[in-house]
């Protein structure tokens, strides 16, 4: 049974595009929604899609401190960039500001009823901190959601899992001393990717310690021992937490054909992984799942991947999509590597949590 689904979405996003021979092109939306609409996604009564309002400065300041934000402002008007990849102009502006607006139109719908689980594409920019941003992202969507959730709904638990190829910086500095937000991410191995942090030993600090979850992944890591980790990690821990809402957020980087990722997962272990989230919300918090699929720098492969996941979500039985390229082997070691890294992490946690004792 699928139940009733809002997905935000703005022609506007487009235009957070990075320019040419930049990897994060603004098509990747429409692209993205077309390929929905091939695949008759879009024409499931179940599912509505919303236009979103931008986000306020107000709304922004739950998160980011006063002075990055005028920052942004500032460099989008003059037309120059952050730094050297996250270039910043009143379009790009613009585009962002609907997509951090996106997420908390998902978060309305899902707290007053009006869907059980909500889709905002194209954001999940988590390498946005309170006072800093980078890798492409200006400001935090995730975490401004989170604060909306808790200012507004009087949402008090939530679970974060981030699914991205790439470690999710921004929000984990953010919420590292919270014990209100238990941050899990699964992404490649901090040594050979940016942003070059993430390592299972960073589990958070004073009221927040064992709240922050790491499990990095060697490159070539498959379908099958990606969702392995799931499954010994986000399962148990959702389940002995008990969130309000899961949010989850990531793109199709994590795809073996990536440009910027050397994971391995295939469009299937996209529906997989998404599936797997939507089951572990349905047991611990009543449903209320957001999806919040963003990344990807492979333009063939990511309309693929974010309707695996958004298929996923909304509870498809199956998908009837060819993958475009042939998936590789897993290498012989990730296994091994992989259930190593899960037990040094029960090892580390266990004083916090039942389930790894």
């Amino acid at each position: 049974m699928i139940d009733k689904t809002v997905m935000t979405f703005h022609e506007k996003f487009r235009q957070y595009d990075l320019g040419e021979g930049h990897p994060f092109r603004g098509d990747r939306f429409v692209n993205a929604m077309r390929f929905f609409e091939g695949q008759g996604l879009l024409g499931l009564s179940e599912i509505s899609v919303v236009k979103p309002e931008a986000v306020s400065k107000k709304e922004l300041l739950m998160v980011h401190e006063e002075r990055y934000v005028n920052l942004i402002f500032r460099l989008a008007e003059e037309r120059k960039p952050y730094d050297i990849e996250t270039p910043v102009s009143p379009e790009i502006l613009e585009a962002a500001l609907l997509v951090v607006g996106g997420s908390i139109t998902c978060g309305k719908a899902v707290f007053e009823g009006k869907a059980k689980r909500a889709i905002s594409l194209g954001g999940g920019y988590h390498h946005a901190g309170r006072n800093y941003g980078g890798g492409f992202c200006l400001f935090n969507d995730v975490a401004v959601l989170v604060e909306y959730l808790r200012c507004n709904y009087d949402v008090n638990r939530f679970l974060i899992l981030d699914y991205d190829v790439h470690f999710g910086n921004g929000t984990s500095d953010i919420y590292y001393r919270d014990p209100s937000v238990l941050y899990i991410s699964l992404h490649q191995d901090p040594r050979t990717l940016y942003p070059g942090t993430g390592f299972v030993w960073q589990i958070g600090e004073g009221a927040g310690e064992g709240y922050n979850v790491n499990v990095p992944l060697p490159p070539g890591t498959g379908d099958d021992t990606y969702l392995y980790a799931l499954e010994k990690v986000f399962v148990p821990l959702a389940e002995e937490f008990q969130p309000d809402v899961v949010i989850a957020n990531g793109g199709s980087d994590a795809h073996f054909a990536d440009m910027l990722g050397d994971l391995g997962l295939t469009v299937n272990g996209f529906f997989r992984l998404s599936r797997l989230i939507r089951e572990t919300s349905n047991k611990v918090c009543d449903g209320k799942f957001i999806l919040i699929p963003g990344s990807g720098y492979n333009p063939k492969v990511l309309p693929f991947c974010w309707y695996a996941l958004v298929a996923g979500a909304i509870g498809l039985e199956e998908i009837n999509v060819k993958e475009p390229y042939t998936p590789p082997v897993e290498p012989a070691f990730c296994r091994k590597k992989v259930e190593e890294t899960v037990a040094e992490l029960k090892g580390l946690l266990k004083k916090k949590w039942k389930c790894f004792r």
